[in-house]
């Protein structure tokens, strides 16, 4: 698939110049732009802390359960503005958030997280049944491990779970926060793969928020970099793969060899980004 910028497809989601403060006093996010074109892989990247998690929950509807809102700035879902929109209805509008961490319900089986995923749809068993399938044909671990209690299950299970949940939703946009956090090389692999054939065979919209730089712009089509709660920078995946800064601060190389992310002073990254 090649790479789209947001401006050469239809935009379903966009976010405009938001400001997030927690407790009405932590300012996380200060002035956060992008773009999600219906139908790409649209990756948020940064370190820890940089925002990337709040910029989800902002648009998800989720602030306010941890205290915090959106104070300046609009967020547009097909042209509508959602800034303050109940997540539920967020839901049944197509707009689903997966969030870090996997949030399985540890008592229940796969099968009946799965379908709890489905609790707002309204089409009838048959549908519902049918998308079952759909899930397993995209997870079959899951299908083999059906009857298993989640909480029970790998990391990697787990996390198959909550897309799988999120997919039985019928949703036309994921926000998929962290999907490689815990997980062994080969299962982040697998993930992405998945990612990937969900959006080829679904049309599903992705925006995801990843620490993993070097996966994600793999499989994406469009990147925002975040550091301390700003943009620093955005473009192609294919541009950023091979952009000099993001090499050496993001992605372990630069011109002398690999190098740390921790080995370079703060200031020195802030001032090539900014300048």
């Amino acid at each position: 698939m090649l790479d789209a910028g947001p401006t050469e497809q239809e935009t379903l989601l966009e976010v405009n110049n938001i400001e997030v403060i927690y407790n009405h006093v932590i300012l996380v996010l200060k002035g956060v732009s992008l773009n999600v074109p219906k139908g790409g892989i649209t990756a948020l990247l940064g370190g820890n802390g940089a925002g990337k998690t709040t910029t989800l929950k902002a648009i998800s509807g989720l602030l306010a359960s941890e205290r915090g809102e959106v104070t300046k700035g609009t967020i547009e879902y097909r042209g509508r503005n959602v800034a303050h929109s109940d997540p539920a209805d967020l839901v049944k509008n197509g707009v689903v958030q997966v969030m870090e961490g996997r949030h399985c319900f540890e008592h229940l089986t796969i099968e009946e997280n799965l379908l709890t995923g489905a609790y707002t749809r309204s089409d009838g068993k048959g549908a519902i049944a049918a998308d079952l399938e759909m899930v397993y044909n995209y997870f079959p671990r899951l299908k083999e491990r059906r009857r298993s209690q989640a909480g029970y299950t790998s990391g990697g299970e787990q996390q198959m779970c909550a897309m799988g949940r999120a997919l039985m939703s019928r949703p036309e946009t994921i926000l998929l926060d962290e999907p490689s956090m815990g997980l062994a090389p080969q299962l982040v692999e697998q993930i992405f793969e998945i990612v990937k054939s969900v959006n080829e065979g679904e049309g599903v919209t992705f925006l995801l928020a990843e620490q993993n730089t070097n996966v994600a712009l793999r499989f994406a089509h469009y990147g925002y970099i975040l550091e301390s709660g700003r943009v620093v920078m955005d473009g192609p995946a294919a541009e950023l793969r091979e952009n000099p800064d993001v090499k050496e601060f993001y992605l372990g190389m630069s011109e002398e060899g690999r190098k740390s992310f921790r080995d370079v002073r703060s200031y020195r990254r802030r001032k090539r980004w900014l300048s």
